[in-house]
């Protein structure tokens, strides 16, 4: 465990569902602020165990065969973060204590260890005492739809809203560190004009996948407006990709584009974006932030 008195000033704490969520939606920011001395951290909050499998070679592992998917993607998770120079990665409550809930409405979603199937307060205690150790200024995490209403991606919506509620609490879970105030709070987001010139790009080059996803196909569309940092990872850009392909099992990447399961191509975007919801902006009225600890005391650039 990290002691809070060697940590550096600027600490950033993402919390995703699944491996390979943090890759897609963060890689450049997260490659570009642990490049910088920051210390980023991420919490997965399960081992992925329901993915559907792209190498015809790692069909074995699905749920319904080997059930040895999630084990897999703890070498993948750990290879992506090696890429993007992320040390501190973590599974919520230790790896396998969450289980993957497969995609919304199936039977997966009942069951006993289910992400889904757990209740938002058993499972935010774990994020406590991370936030509590680490006392990160900065946090990431999906919109309350989970980008795109995945089961998974929701419940983590929901612990990290909860837990970073119930860490700054004095009076709960003494047990569990000092209180931390989180001072900024990020949801994934991506712009909608960048969405959809990503795609006239990408169907101008041409892929070599079988089909091209539309822009309702990518999680965390919003209007432009809803926008209010965003990250110039285009330095970052081989970093990013490189832990894409890491999550080999779920991701194949193509230069400037990737596909999942479905063999539909989509943009592999660079530029990084959030909506602040809980704090002060750093940036001047009318403009978006490029620094996700702008205006955070102590770590303001």
């Amino acid at each position: 465990m990290v002691s809070p008195t060697d940590l550096p000033a600027r600490r950033l704490l993402l919390v995703h569902a699944h491996p390979d969520d943090e890759s897609i939606n963060n890689g450049a920011t997260m490659a570009a602020y642990a490049a910088e001395g920051a210390h980023v951290a991420l919490v997965t909050c399960t081992l992925g165990e329901e993915g559907e499998i792209i190498p015809p070679a790692l069909a074995h592992l699905a749920s319904d065969r080997d059930d040895a998917l999630g084990e897999h993607r703890i070498g993948e998770l750990a290879a992506a973060m090696r890429e993007l120079g992320v040390a501190d990665h973590r599974f919520l409550g230790g790896p396998g204590r969450f289980r993957d809930s497969g995609m919304m409405g199936v039977e997966q979603n009942r069951r006993e260890r289910a992400f889904w199937n757990t209740a938002v307060d058993d499972a935010a205690p774990h994020l406590v005492e991370v936030i509590r150790s680490l006392r990160p200024q900065v946090l990431v995490t999906y919109d309350p739809n989970g980008g795109y209403g995945h089961p998974d991606h929701i419940q983590a919506h929901r612990v990290a809203m909860r837990a970073a509620g119930l860490a700054a609490e004095p009076g709960y879970r003494q047990d569990l560190g000092e209180p931390h105030v989180i001072d900024k709070v990020y949801w994934n987001r991506v712009p909608r004009s960048v969405a959809e010139e990503g795609f006239a790009r990408l169907r101008a080059a041409g892929t070599r996948f079988p089909g091209i996803a539309e822009v309702g196909d990518v999680p965390g569309v919003v209007d432009d407006a809803l926008i209010t940092a965003e990250i110039d990872g285009t330095a970052y850009a081989a970093a990013k990709s490189a832990a894409m392909r890491a999550h080999a099992s779920q991701i194949a990447v193509d230069g400037p584009s990737f596909t999942l399961s479905n063999d539909l191509g989509q943009p592999l975007f660079v530029r990084e974006y959030y909506e602040l919801v809980r704090g002060a902006s750093g940036a001047p009225d009318g403009e978006r932030e490029t620094d996700l600890f702008a205006g955070v005391p102590g770590a303001d650039a």
